[in-house]
């Protein structure tokens, strides 16, 4: 192919603009060894992450208690889960800082940032003294440091996601995507597994008194490592060849030009947020609690569940992200939402008898459901923007998203039960979502085996460059038709009318 090429005029007798073609070295050769090195560190980091959202919420409980004084149990859940939910209310502030600063500086130095900031909180959080020591100091500090671990929260999924799907290749985006949640999975497997050992070994008093800090003492070790990873990363092909983009300018960075100008794929980003961190709050977070406080199964019980879907739903990730190569983004988020309508009364009937056959599928149907999220998201989030925007404005979109309804799923369907004295509330809470995410998906274009938007084709080796790049000149071509063809339909209506109405010319 010519480094350059003059298209003919069409048959409308309009020149198309004068375009580079895309050569064969135009293609992003990704390479394996440094891919391998950036999913490992970008999942790690999310396990990071969630092993302390899991931990908390897990000793939800006892935390209430540590904490929280008075007698009422449900007072005491409800401002550990308003605790939890404040960590929320700083994520959009940290999204709006670090999420620019990503597409600024580079993604990689951000997400060493946020390893730091996220693995030093949740270290402190467990040298915290109780309330019986200190007052109501105790609850202020608790408060201060799961804010600060919101603000650097902010920066870390959107930007975790954007760095693996700006390595990834263009037919392996949703596979690869997957593993960032696979990260979470073990994060929450982590959590679920050290909560139940000492809640199952240790005495009340013990729990109380120094046994719920060990599980935030881990962060420490943990941190370290992910810092280590990741500052060992190279930055993303996408990202160091930004600035050769057609497609932006760099007014397109500045925060109040990426809102304005941005607005609809926004608006998409925010609405497949939701349900995906409803369901996922509702099912890995609050689950349990609600499996306990709610339903009075046995807590260790209710984990060991939650532990074995979460084990079968980490088998059924990467398949789940594969089919999304395969069949498309769009089908595999649709069934999720359309599964959420249909059956999470079913699945709530099942967790609420007193088999724990019954309650395992229940759980882990919906379990199966979260996974159409959890593999797909990761790589249907970042192809809705363009590379000079798209770490903030993933993490803009996710985070205010996140905040308003995923981080107050545990919150606000606590408050419902309490409110209206059902315990089907979690299951009308995602039937609900599943109706705003079938109608968003329906509204988003598909991305699967595409570039990603200002980026070049990227693929794993020269036969597959190749393919990609006739397949992506065939797009295009089929995007040209397309838009030709709906010009000559107006032409011929503006003949008609011109030929009705001949003064009008």
């Amino acid at each position: 192919m010519a480094g350059s090429t003059t298209l003919p005029p069409n048959e409308h007798g309009r020149k198309r603009s004068k375009k580079r073609v895309l050569k064969l070295s135009d293609v992003t050769l990704v390479k394996k060894e440094t891919l391998k090195r950036a999913i490992a560190a970008t999942a790690l980091g999310n396990a990071m992450e969630w092993f302390d959202f899991g931990v908390y919420a897990y000793f939800a409980t006892t935390i209430g208690r540590v904490f929280f004084p008075g007698d009422n149990a449900s007072i005491q859940l409800l401002a550990t889960f308003g605790a939890f939910a404040a960590a929320f209310l700083m994520r959009p502030i940290g999204g709006l800082v670090l999420g620019p600063l990503g597409d600024k500086i580079g993604r990689q130095k951000i997400l060493a940032f946020t390893m730091i900031m996220m693995s030093v909180c949740t270290f402190c959080i467990g040298l915290i003294p109780s309330y019986n020591s200190i007052g109501v100091l105790a609850p202020i500090l608790l408060l201060i440091l799961r804010m600060i671990q919101g603000f650097s929260t902010g920066g870390e999924f959107g930007g975790a996601a954007t760095f693996i799907a700006e390595y990834s290749p263009d037919r392996m985006r949703g596979f690869l995507g997957s593993w960032l949640e696979f990260g979470t999975f073990i994060g929450y497997i982590l959590a679920a597994v050290v909560v139940t050992i000492l809640t199952s070994t240790l005495s009340e008093s013990d729990l109380l008194s120094w046994g719920w800090r060990i599980p935030f003492f881990i962060a420490g070790p943990i941190g370290i490592v992910g810092l280590y990873m990741r500052m060992k990363l190279e930055e993303t092909p996408a990202y160091s060849n930004h600035d050769d983009s057609e497609e932006e300018d760099d007014g397109r960075s500045e925060l109040v030009s990426l809102v304005s100008g941005h607005w609809r794929p926004l608006l998409l980003c925010a609405g497949l947020v939701l349900v995906y961190m409803v369901a996922d709050y509702m099912m890995l977070s609050y689950m349990p609690t609600y499996m306990t406080a709610n339903l009075h199964h046995n807590a260790s019980h209710s984990l060991y569940l939650i532990i074995l879907v979460m084990v079968v739903m980490m088998v059924i990730q990467p398949f789940m992200g594969m089919a999304s190569d395969i069949w498309g983004r769009r089908p595999i988020i649709f069934i999720g939402c359309v599964g959420f309508v249909i059956l999470s009364i079913p699945c709530l009937w099942l967790i609420q008898s007193t088999s724990m056959i019954a309650i395992f599928f229940g759980l882990m149907i919906l379990g199966a459901l979260l996974n159409t999220f959890t593999a797909v998201m990761p790589s249907t989030l970042p192809a809705l923007f363009p590379t000079a925007i798209r770490y903030g404005a993933v993490a803009i979109g996710l985070n205010i998203s996140t905040s308003l309804f995923g981080g107050t799923t545990p919150l606000v369907t606590t408050w419902l039960i309490d409110a209206f004295g059902t315990n089907m509330m979690p299951a009308y809470y995602l039937m609900l979502s599943g109706v705003i995410g079938a109608a968003v998906i329906l509204l988003t274009a598909e991305s699967s085996g595409k570039p990603l938007i200002g980026s070049n084709p990227a693929a794993m080796d020269r036969e597959e460059a190749r393919e990609v790049l006739t397949d992506y000149h065939d797009d295009i071509e089929s995007q040209i038709n397309a838009i030709d063809e709906q010009m000559a339909a107006l032409a011929k209506e503006r003949r008609d009318l011109v030929e009705q109405h001949p003064r009008i010319d």
